[in-house]
């Protein structure tokens, strides 16, 4: 085969693959998308059904306050309306996909919770970490850190 032929294939199946391999990330990504809206909405409007369906059975939540919940822990504490989510609007989502069957979204968040009859409106940036259990991406890990408040600009 000619060297330009051989380097033709080449770079073909490289393109080939790329393209698979985008088309697979793309799919990933919109699941994840998908999964992180119904977590999101099972937050802030909690059932209990809705959040087993989503959050994984080994979920280590790390608040800002660096309280660490479980699946368990975290679904008491939703449920019994001690902790509501009551706004939560992000301003920046990245992933990534380090290995297969696992997502990792950073960025930051607005989120606006609940607590007895407080209520903060926290800016954070956070690390979520996603994983695909039996074919279903499900919510394994969070951690989230406070933003100092933006400062005003000078005059």
């Amino acid at each position: 085969m000619p060297r330009s032929s051989f380097f033709a294939a080449v770079v073909c199946l490289g393109a080939l693959l790329t393209g698979s391999l985008s088309a697979a990330d793309d799919a990933a990504l919109a699941a994840v998308k998908a999964a992180d809206a119904a977590r999101v909405k099972a937050m802030q409007a909690p059932t209990k059904e809705a959040l087993e369906a989503v959050l994984s059975d080994d979920l280590n939540y790390a608040h800002s306050s660096g309280v660490v919940d479980t699946k368990a822990s975290l679904i008491d504490l939703v449920l019994s309306g001690k902790t509501k989510y009551l706004g939560f609007s992000y301003e920046s989502q990245n992933f990534s996909f380090p290995a297969p069957g696992i997502a990792l979204m950073h960025g930051r968040v607005n989120l606006k919770v609940g607590k007895g009859s407080e209520v903060s409106d926290l800016a954070m940036s956070y690390l979520a970490v996603w994983k695909e259990e039996k074919g279903q991406w499900k919510f394994l890990a969070w951690q989230s850190c406070k933003l100092p408040p933006a400062e005003a600009p000078a005059k």
